[in-house]
């Protein structure tokens, strides 16, 4: 019995694990950025925002309509009242009904309808504008997030690798010693190298998993899933190719005339310009149209000889049309302030604009001077990693005939592995550059992610 239990609990630990494995999503960076543009729940707000700026556009308009009510009022009434065919009074019970419709339109309020109409539409640009930054925002954090781990990895393997050389090179000299060609000592050396390199995968192990879990909420999936990110195919030249074609000044004009964030607040300035308008145009006086038709009906007992019909369709109807003035002619210094109020916010976004501009410059020029100074590390760091892996592989064969001591090879070993991780870096720093200038260009969205 106990043997068949064990079975049936050793199938479904190998089943379940199948179906973990199963389980396992590879993303690549293209559909990492999707699913962070999805997921993405700031974008999200933003979007709903656009759809309430939509409705106060519409709001807007509307209110170039005239306005239409009506109303319908009944009511029974007993007790003393006046009786006019008798012309006296008497305890009755009467029944009243009426109905009124009225439309009304404004022919003039000082301009204000269309400037509200305009200041929605700008508000409305400014708002696209800030979703589209937000937008970039997504993409570029999300790129970047999984840049780090793709050089996690590398840097894991790279570890990896240079440990399963020092554990080879301990099997060595564990050998030359057992015989007698190299001192006691040479073992302990590469014991406490081989312990160094096990230290460094491991510390590399938590660093990788560090920057998987951050990109993993960074895309809002679930943290528990099993994930495999692809590495892109990178085109190193292409990279050179760029930094060597951009001229600093057309990429600040670029950066000026594309940024998503500068039209939102260049948007915002005319709206704020209709803004001073409306306040404006509330010292000017109001004028209204307005029309309207009534009627009702009342028991007999008030209009004798007659039904409901001849009452309610035509005895009773009245009809009214007429013109109204609202002439502002003080109300305690509020219309002056408003327009100062509203003078002030204009001057202190146009001072904000400048800002962002002279921010966008020097971010700019920050990012070309850190991308061409990345091209030149990475040619660099290709010229030490070729000559230390033929410095690493010269004191390999020295130490093999004993004419090299093991400190001399375990400094090339490590110089090896340092330009190699130098290298790698100089890669991932030089991609993360080139988006990084993308973002502050305003080009960088979820169809141009190249490498």
């Amino acid at each position: 019995m106990k043997k068949i239990v064990s079975f049936l609990f050793s199938v479904l630990f190998l089943s379940t694990g199948i179906v973990l494995a199963q389980e396992a999503r590879t993303i690549t960076i293209q559909e990492a950025i999707e699913i962070a543009l999805e997921n993405n729940f700031q974008l999200k707000q933003a979007e709903n925002n656009l759809g309430l700026a939509e409705e106060s556009i519409k709001s807007e308009y509307a209110d170039f309509l005239p306005y239409i009510n009506s109303s319908l009022n009944g009511g029974r009434t007993a007790g003393q009242q006046f009786i006019p065919d008798q012309v006296t009074f008497g305890n009755v019970t009467s029944r009243s009904l009426g109905g009124n419709l009225n439309a009304g339109i404004v022919v003039f309020d000082g301009f204000n309808n269309i400037n509200t109409l305009r200041l929605s539409q700008q508000t409305k640009i400014s708002r696209e504008e800030s979703f589209q930054r937000s937008r970039e925002n997504v993409i570029f954090n999300a790129a970047s997030q999984y840049l780090q781990v793709l050089l996690s990895q590398q840097l894991l393997e790279i570890s990896e690798g240079n440990l399963a050389t020092s554990q080879k090179q301990l099997e060595q000299v564990q050998a030359q010693v057992e015989v007698g060609s190299r001192p006691s000592v040479d073992l302990y050396n590469q014991e406490a190298q081989v312990a160094s390199d096990e230290l460094s995968v491991t510390q590399q192990e938590n660093s990788l998993r560090f920057n998987k879990l951050a990109l993993i909420r960074q895309l809002q999936i679930d943290p528990l899933g099993d994930y495999q990110f692809v590495i892109p195919d990178f085109d190193e030249d292409r990279n050179v190719e760029l930094a060597q074609s951009y001229n600093l000044s057309e990429l600040i004009d670029e950066a000026l005339f594309n940024r998503s964030d500068i039209k939102s607040e260049l948007a915002s300035i005319r709206g704020l310009n209709y803004q001073v308008q409306i306040a404006k145009g509330n010292l000017y006086p109001t004028v209204t149209a307005s029309a309207s038709l009534s009627t009702r009906y009342s028991d007999p007992y008030f209009l004798p000889n007659t039904n409901f019909g001849d009452q309610f369709f035509d005895q009773q109807i009245n009809k009214s049309f007429g013109f109204s003035v609202n002439i502002p002619l003080f109300q305690n210094w509020n219309r002056m302030y408003n327009i100062e109020a509203s003078k002030v916010q204009l001057k202190n976004a146009e001072l904000s604009l400048e800002n962002s501009r002279l921010q966008v410059i020097q971010e700019v020029a920050q990012a070309y001077n850190d991308f061409t100074s990345y091209t030149k590390q990475l040619s660099a760091s290709e010229k030490a990693l070729f000559a230390s892996e033929k410095a690493f592989e010269t004191q390999q064969e020295r130490y093999n005939v004993g004419a090299s001591t093991l400190i001399e090879l375990s400094q090339a070993q490590a110089n090896y592995v340092s330009a190699q991780s130098d290298h790698t870096s100089a890669v991932y720093n030089l991609i993360f550059q080139e988006k990084l200038l993308d973002y502050y260009l305003g080009k960088l969205n979820n169809e141009n992610i190249e490498f």
